[in-house]
């Protein structure tokens, strides 16, 4: 068996062994092991104190939809496509399903979760029948960058709303907050830990901060202690099953058709470069050519379906992956690892007590730095593409939403390039997406 499995992912041929595919499945689920805590935080909207508790998600079902969302994205990746790629509930995807669509739009958690669903489905049709090609074509990488870059400034403010950094104010808007509060105090200690830790390029960098900033609330008494380490299973019935329940809810509102083009464009584009950043970084990148990319694709389409059936927003191709290839990782048995310690890390749902906003937000703020590092490959120098580009990275933070920075980018995209005389270069596909996000604005925003 041990000798089929090698054979199977082609051990030999590629360099590396079970130990090396081991320690660099390990490395990989340390590098984003952060998610497990994170997402449960932000869907339940925890830090939200005035939101009702009846209209929360339950956060322990969370928990566990987080952990078997990520086993199945992960271990399937690693079997069926043979890619050395984890998957998990995707940062910015959580916060644009909890911040825009539920606290923002007010549309029920169980509709959004349908959407995400609906997202995933279209996904594995556009899979199926070669038209990803064509939709990543039609959108200009000055776009594809920006949107990855403002999902950064959006999670990294809203890291520091919820940490009490950052606070409203009557006259301008936004202000500095009492950083001598205990909790604003940790928030600052974690991510002095966390920026440390990653500048010291420690693998599990931001997973390491949570858990040094939660030692140390607890020993401050700024954190309760946890019952216990390690306990049962949480249930998953008060999220499983909700999502297709509430399909038709989807086709009723016409908010919710932004939505989901939200989140399947978002997913779109992040889980292709994930899947050929990774895939270069591992030298399997061949005359730039992805071998077994539909398969790839596929898994992240399907992933998407199956994580919102058990009760959490869009699973994607993580790039914490790379961490795991830096470890030695080459092939899919590492992704399979990191799939079962999702799995045996099931049984710490007691641990989700210490996660407080003091805890997760210090992970928000320095996850948004690493997906910022992207603007620096838009090319600021043309007007016409810096305009489009600029106002979806400035929209997403300053309006609180991702959607409506990235309609507001497809809108001044054609309008930029038309007045400088590039229409020509224009894909028709862009110009349906400006009628499409200019209804949006006009009449399904709110």
């Amino acid at each position: 068996m041990k000798e089929r499995i090698s054979n199977y992912f082609e051990f030999n041929k590629l360099g590396t062994s079970y130990r090396q595919e081991t320690i660099a499945g390990l490395t990989t689920f340390l590098a984003m092991a952060y998610i497990l805590f994170v997402n449960p935080s932000i869907l339940s909207l925890s830090d939200i104190k005035d939101f009702p508790e009846a209209l929360r998600m339950n956060k322990e079902a969370i928990f566990v939809a987080t952990s078997l969302a990520a086993a199945y994205g992960s271990i399937l990746m690693g079997i069926y496509a043979k890619y050395p790629i984890a998957l998990a509930p995707g940062m910015g995807l959580n916060a644009f399903f909890a911040f825009n669509v539920v606290l923002g739009m007010g549309i029920p958690w169980q509709t959004a979760l349908a959407g995400v669903f609906v997202s995933g489905i279209i996904f594995i049709i556009l899979s199926l029948t070669g038209l990803r090609e064509q939709i990543i074509n039609a959108i200009p990488i000055e776009l594809k960058l920006a949107i990855g870059s403002g999902i950064g400034f959006f999670i990294t403010f809203v890291g520091l709303k919820n940490s009490g950094i950052i606070v409203s104010n009557p006259a301008t808007f936004v202000s500095l907050g009492k950083l001598n509060e205990p909790a604003v105090l940790l928030t600052i200690f974690g991510l002095v830990i966390t920026v440390v830790l990653m500048a010291r390029k420690i693998k599990a960098g931001v997973f390491l901060g949570m858990i040094i900033t939660a030692i140390a609330g607890m020993i401050f008494g700024i954190i309760d202690l946890p019952s216990s380490v390690v306990g049962p299973v949480p249930s998953i019935a008060p999220t499983f099953g909700q999502a297709i329940k509430h399909i038709p809810d989807v086709f009723s509102s016409g908010k919710m058709f932004a939505v989901v083009l939200t989140f399947f464009i978002v997913d779109f584009f992040d889980a292709t470069g994930t899947l050929v950043a990774v895939a270069n970084q591992a030298g399997l990148l061949k005359e730039n050519k992805l071998e077994r990319a539909g398969k790839a694709l596929m898994v992240d389409a399907t992933a998407v379906v199956v994580g919102s059936t058990l009760g959490t927003s869009t699973t994607t191709s993580y790039i914490e992956s790379t961490a795991g290839v830096a470890a030695g990782g080459r092939t899919g048995f590492s992704a399979v690892v990191t799939g079962i310690l999702f799995l045996l890390a099931l049984f710490f749902a007691p641990l989700l007590g210490v996660v407080t906003a003091a805890v997760t937000s210090p992970a928000l703020i320095v996850v948004g730095v690493l997906m910022v590092s992207s603007i620096g490959q838009i090319d600021w120098k043309k007007f016409e593409i810096a305009v489009p580009a600029f106002f979806t990275i400035i929209a997403m933070p300053l309006t609180y939403s991702i959607a409506t920075g990235i309609a507001v980018g497809f809108i001044f995209y054609p309008i930029s390039m038309i007045a400088a005389g590039k229409a020509k270069k224009i894909h028709p596909v862009m110009y349906v997406l400006f009628v499409v996000f200019l209804l949006f604005l006009a009449y399904f925003r709110e």
